[in-house]
């Protein structure tokens, strides 16, 4: 997912996309742990996006504290 795609979403938005990035993460945690995936470079994709997600959450706190 891209920064900008992320930045254009509402806040209620990013915190439910947070929410269904962490369940994938653990689906392809546990997929890995039993009997493997076919791209392991998808859990470090879905790591960078609640990265970036949160990231954008806390810019965003950080905004509404300082006005």
């Amino acid at each position: 997912m891209k920064i900008n795609k992320i930045r254009e979403m509402s806040s209620p938005d990013l915190e439910k996309e947070l929410v269904d990035l962490k369940s994938e993460l653990f689906k392809l945690r546990f997929s890995l742990a039993t009997n493997g995936l076919d791209n392991p470079k998808k859990i470090s994709q879905v790591k960078k996006d609640i990265a970036r997600v949160n990231t954008v959450l806390t810019e965003r706190k950080l905004k509404e504290a300082n006005k």
